[in-house]
C-alpha cells in the first residue's frame, strides 16, 4: 500500500471535502527547506502562503532548528501551574518589548483558536468580577474568522465555518465590517475618512452598555478573502470602544510577526488594544504555541485570595511548553538580529508593482489588493459591477490544481488568490511564483470563458 492509500484509509483531513481526495488526493510532503516543498515523488513546490501563514523564516532554518535540538536534551515539558522555566521567561520579556507599550501580562496557551477562547473567557470573567455584570455579549465583524472552537465561531461570521453550529454557538453583534472593494459609499481605501464607521458607531450605541468586549482581525479580514481596510478606521474604533467601555480584542494571530510590514497590524494604526492574540509566526511553524497578551489593569482584576474565586482557570496542558518557547525565542531573535521585516519592506513595493503590471489589465481581476507582502487579487465575472463568479465553478479551486502542476502551492480564499510568502523570499522565488500564477490564472479563465 502506498503512502496515498495509506493516508486515505485513516486521516480526516482539515478544511476539505473528503471526496474531493478521490479526484484529487493528498500530496505526501517529504522535506522542506526555505521556500520550497518537496514531496515523495522528488516534485518541489514554492510555498508560497508560509503553510497556512505560519512560516516566516523559511522551513527548516538552521538556527531555529539548532534551538529545538538543543532545547530537547534538556527540558521537554513541565506543568505551568506553579512552574515555570527560563525559555518562558525569556519570551515573556521579549514580547513584551514588541507588542504595544501597555500590554505587559502574557498567558501562554496551545493554538490559535485556543488563544481566542482564552481572550473571550478573560474579556467576560473580568467584568463579572468587575462591577460590569451586565456586559454579557461580544461584537464582531462580519465576515470574521477566529478560529473553530465553539466561542471562537461564535465570534466569526463565515457560513462554511459556523453555520450549522448557530443553533450552539454565543449570541453575538455583528459589525459590519469594512468592505474596501465594494465600499457602498464609493470611497477610496486609500483616501477615505471611513465613512462605513457609522455602522460600527450604530451597533455601539444600541448594544455597547451590553457587550464586554469587541475582537477585530487587524487591518486584513484574512479567510474572507484578504479583505484589507484603512488604519484610520482601527484609531476609530479605539475611542469608540473606551466611550462605551467595551475591551477590545485585537487577533495577530494570521497578522503579526511582520505579515502587514509592521511587527503588529496594528502599529499601522498607532494603537493599543486590551487584549492581543498571537500564535503562528510565533514559532515560524515548527511548535503549536499561542500568547494572550493584556494590561495590568485586566491582570489585577483576577488578584485576589483564594476565596475570592477570582483567578483565571484556563489551562492547557502544552502552556508553556519549553520546545515551543525555544523555537519561538530563536524565531524572534533572527527577526530581529537580522532586521527580517525591514528587508521585506524593501521587497514588498516591487512585489505589488509586479501585480499590477501582470493582472491590471485582466477584465476579471476585479482588484489587486495588499499590504506588507500580501498580495492578493479577486477574480470576477464582471469588473464593472463586480459581479461575482458562481460559486459552483470552484474557479480558485481549479486555479490552485492548475499551478502545483507546474510547482507552485497556491491555495485559494474562494476566489481569491494570493501570495503570502515567507518574509525571507527572494525576488528570484517570486519571479517564478509570479510567473506560474500568471500561467495558471489565464489557463483556467480561458477555459471558462
Amino acid at each position: 500500500m502506498d503512502y496515498v492509500e495509506r493516508d486515505l484509509a485513516h486521516i480526516w483531513h482539515p478544511a476539505s471535502q473528503m471526496k474531493d481526495y478521490e479526484d484529487f488526493p493528498p500530496i505526501i510532503i517529504d522535506h522542506a527547506k526555505g521556500v520550497k516543498l518537496y514531496d515523495v515523488d522528488g516534485n518541489e513546490y514554492i510555498d508560497i502562503i508560509s503553510s497556512w501563514w505560519c512560516n516566516i523564516l523559511g522551513h527548516c532554518n538552521d538556527e531555529v532548528s539548532s534551538a529545538l535540538k538543543e532545547q530537547v536534551d534538556k527540558l521537554d515539558h513541565v506543568i505551568f501551574a506553579n512552574y515555570s522555566h527560563k525559555g518562558i521567561i525569556e519570551l515573556a520579556e521579549s514580547l513584551n518589548r514588541v507588542t504595544p507599550e501597555n500590554l505587559t501580562k502574557f498567558s501562554f496557551v496551545d493554538n490559535g483558536s485556543s488563544s481566542v477562547e482564552s481572550a473571550l473567557k478573560m474579556a467576560f470573567q473580568y467584568c463579572q468580577q468587575n462591577g460590569k455584570t451586565e456586559k454579557k455579549r461580544f461584537m464582531c465583524f462580519t465576515d470574521a474568522y477566529h478560529g473553530e472552537t465553539l466561542g471562537s465561531l461564535s465570534v466569526g461570521a463565515l457560513d462554511d465555518y459556523s453555520k450549522v453550529f448557530e443553533p450552539i454557538m454565543l449570541d453575538t453583534v455583528k459589525v459590519e465590517a469594512p468592505d474596501c472593494y465594494r465600499c457602498p459609499y464609493g470611497a477610496d481605501r486609500d483616501s477615505c475618512s471611513c465613512e462605513c464607521f457609522e455602522k460600527a458607531e450604530e451597533c455601539f450605541e444600541e448594544y455597547g452598555d451590553e457587550c464586554c468586549a469587541m475582537i477585530i482581525e487587524p487591518l486584513v479580514q484574512g479567510s474572507a478573502g484578504m479583505k484589507i481596510y484603512p488604519p484610520l478606521y482601527l484609531k476609530k474604533l479605539r475611542a469608540l470602544c473606551d466611550k462605551h467601555d467595551v475591551l477590545l480584542i485585537d487577533d495577530e494571530i494570521a497578522m503579526g510577526y511582520g505579515r502587514t510590514g509592521k511587527f503588529f497590524a496594528v502599529d499601522h494604526a498607532g494603537i493599543s488594544p486590551d487584549i492581543m492574540c498571537i500564535s503562528k509566526g510565533l514559532t515560524n511553524g515548527y511548535m503549536s504555541m499561542a500568547a494572550v497578551a493584556t494590561t495590568e489593569e485586566i491582570y489585577n482584576g483576577f488578584l485576589g485570595d483564594y476565596e475570592s474565586h477570582r483567578a483565571f482557570m484556563h489551562s492547557h496542558t502544552y502552556a508553556g511548553n519549553p520546545l515551543a518557547a525555544s523555537v519561538a525565542n530563536a524565531t524572534l531573535r533572527i527577526i530581529e538580529r537580522d532586521h527580517i521585516i525591514e528587508k521585506a519592506n524593501e521587497m514588498a513595493p516591487w512585489l505589488n508593482q509586479k501585480f499590477h503590471e501582470l493582472f491590471d489589465d485582466n477584465p476579471n481581476v476585479g482588484e489587486v489588493r495588499s499590504i506588507g507582502l500580501i498580495n492578493a487579487i479577486e477574480l470576477v465575472e464582471d469588473k464593472e459591477t463586480k459581479k461575482a463568479f458562481d460559486s459552483s465553478l470552484r474557479l480558485g479551486y481549479r486555479i490552485y490544481r492548475k499551478a502545483l502542476e507546474k510547482g507552485l502551492m497556491l491555495r485559494p480564499l474562494g476566489d481569491v488568490m494570493y501570495f503570502n510568502p515567507p518574509l525571507v523570499i527572494s525576488k528570484e522565488e517570486l519571479e517564478e511564483a509570479l510567473d506560474i500564477c500568471k500561467w495558471a490564472v489565464d489557463e483556467v479563465l480561458d477555459e471558462i470563458n
